[in-house]
């Protein structure tokens, strides 16, 4: 079983920026696609970012291309997304992921192990 813990969320202004972990643990991710997902109240939660088993593939959502990467680091066995000038609109809880292939998937049911969330609010 893989346990992941995001950290780093908070309240920020627009324009402002903010650095999210996720830490996993009894199971490495290395050489598993991951990715970061955000759900706001009263929306269906969507994939904002995800980076293949390699690393060498990524996605962003439309939204927040030019404003966040996401990255990873095997060794450490940890994820990040940074997300640069935010908007109010980006207000949400934000969870990372990890599937079980190396390749990225759309789909929220292709991720097997989920975080329990970090709020992120971003103030007008």
């Amino acid at each position: 079983q893989m346990q992941l813990v995001e950290s780093g969320g908070g309240l920020v202004q627009a324009g402002g920026s903010l650095r999210l972990s996720c830490a996993a643990s009894g199971r490495t991710f290395s050489g598993y696609a991951v990715g970061w997902f955000r759900q706001a109240p009263g929306r269906e939660r969507e994939r904002v970012a995800a980076i293949s088993g390699g690393g060498r593939s990524t996605y962003y959502a439309d939204s927040v291309k030019g404003r966040f990467t996401i990255s990873r680091d095997d060794a450490r066995n940890t994820m990040y997304l940074q997300m640069n000038n935010l908007r109010p609109e980006d207000t949400a809880v934000y969870y990372c992921a990890s599937a079980t292939v190396y390749f990225m998937t759309a789909q929220t049911s292709g991720y097997k192990y989920w975080g329990q969330g970090t709020q992120v609010t971003v103030s007008s």
